[in-house]
């Protein structure tokens, strides 16, 4: 979604890259005038590439569309992406105003250094946006590479629990590691096929992991993303209490996450090999690998039926034509 946003040059480096551009301009008596249009192309060019080759965030999946906002803020986004367009026409409007002053006059020189100005003069009133729009990029680029149209298990629980060697168990190679700019800790991400269809297996340390009163703003936005996949939660208990937390707190972060997901949700005690469990939902030892083929046919049953139901609501929230 974002991995191929350009690089962002300084109001200076594009200004020094311009005017020296614009030394080569014809040789002719209409030197000041070939200068002045290419040094207002080569400004005003680039600024509007620069704004094009972000995307639209009317039109990106609303799971970007929260983390973008979460890490850059898509509303200040939006303010610096504007002052940069209006910048580059500007650019265009002192260049096609000089050029107008050029014709007949006899001193054009002084005329294209006047222009030269103005247009450094722009361009030193957007370098805070300009910076602005290089450090987003630099947040947005890294984001981890998670496909909201793929049908997504979330594994969630404290840690030490089992998380990473079950991703690591149903996907059959270690997970693709990346760090959203918001957490501590590498986000796991990977996939496994059943018959023509793609999964995708997501954990999210640093996320799910902890009470939510213990978060802050940015991180509980992080996690109301989640809900905009195509997603149910595996939620990972340890009964043998061996990953350092109690099994009433386990529970407890179970109830304290469920509503703030709003995904269908399915409880796993792993490592029963070392603890007996009797509650509620599923059991499996990722060590032994017992239980864990059960546990996937689970998920993907739960994801098949949130598929349907949701193309049942899609289909009852449509317009029928009205018959003639």
């Amino acid at each position: 979604m974002f991995e191929r946003l350009p690089t962002v040059p300084t109001s200076q480096e594009l200004v020094d890259r311009a005017f020296r551009r614009s030394t080569r301009a014809s040789s002719s008596r209409r030197k000041d005038e070939a200068m002045l249009m290419t040094a207002g192309n080569i400004l005003s060019d680039n600024l509007t590439n620069l704004v094009r080759k972000y995307p639209s965030f009317a039109n990106i999946p609303p799971f970007y569309y929260d983390l973008a906002d979460v890490v850059v803020g898509v509303d200040e986004m939006r303010i610096h992406l504007s002052r940069v367009s209006w910048a580059a026409d500007q650019i265009r409007t002192i260049t096609k105003e000089h050029l107008a002053e050029m014709k007949g006059a006899k001193d054009r020189t002084s005329i294209r250094r006047s222009s030269f100005g103005r247009m450094a003069s722009v361009m030193k009133s957007i370098e805070k946006d300009l910076l602005f729009l290089n450090d987003a990029r630099q947040k947005l680029r890294f984001m981890p590479t998670v496909d909201p149209d793929l049908p997504t298990i979330i594994v969630a629980g404290y840690p030490n629990v089992g998380k990473s060697s079950f991703m690591t168990a149903v996907t059959g190679a270690r997970p693709e590691i990346a760090s959203y700019p918001f957490t501590t800790k590498g986000v796991g991400v990977g996939h496994f096929t059943r018959g023509h269809q793609r999964y995708q297996v997501v954990d999210t340390p640093g996320l799910l992991d902890r009470p939510l009163g213990e978060r802050n703003e940015i991180e509980l936005q992080a996690i109301a993303a989640l809900r905009h996949l195509r997603g149910a939660v595996l939620y990972i208990l340890d009964p043998s209490e061996h990953c350092g937390f109690s099994l009433e707190e386990q529970l407890r972060l179970l109830e304290d996450i469920q509503p703030w997901l709003r995904l269908p949700v399915q409880v796993v005690a792993n490592k029963v090999d070392l603890a007996p469990y009797d509650g509620r939902g599923m059991t499996m030892s990722t060590l032994s690998g017992t239980g864990v083929a059960e546990v996937l046919d689970k998920m993907v049953e739960i994801l098949e039926v949130a598929e349907v139901e949701e193309g049942r609501t899609e289909e009852s929230n449509c317009v029928r034509p009205t018959p003639p």
